[in-house]
């Protein structure tokens, strides 16, 4: 079994709900969200689309604040310089999106592998 990243945040979020591994990606968003300081709490109780919405505020709100904070972050969950270099930068609100979708992306592959090895 090969993990093969699903290409939009829809997608991620209901394939980690259709398997029964969504709780474990909000835990795992919560920990390293914490680990790097910039703390959310998504309780078990948040549905995929108001996770969707909150990240995005979240990493909107640090890109407009907290730069450096943002790349911290990105450094502690591990995603790829490359992939944030290649996003453009032009409209904010969709480098937001964009951010979140990487950031979710990571976690569902830290989730995913440890779900199935």
């Amino acid at each position: 079994m090969t993990f093969q990243a699903p290409t939009t945040t829809d997608q991620l979020l209901h394939e980690a709900a259709s398997i029964q591994l969504y709780e474990k990606l909000l835990e795992q968003i919560n920990k390293d969200f914490n680990f790097a300081n910039e703390p959310v709490d998504f309780h078990p109780s948040t549905s995929p689309k108001e996770l969707k919405i909150q990240l995005y505020e979240k990493i909107y709100r640090l890109l407009q604040h907290k730069y450096a904070e943002l790349l911290n972050l990105l450094y502690i969950i591990d995603v790829p310089e490359d992939n944030v270099k290649q996003l453009d930068g032009t409209d904010t609100v969709a480098l937001a999106e964009q951010i979140a979708y990487l950031i979710l992306r990571r976690e569902w592959m830290k989730v995913w592998f440890r779900a199935h090895y």
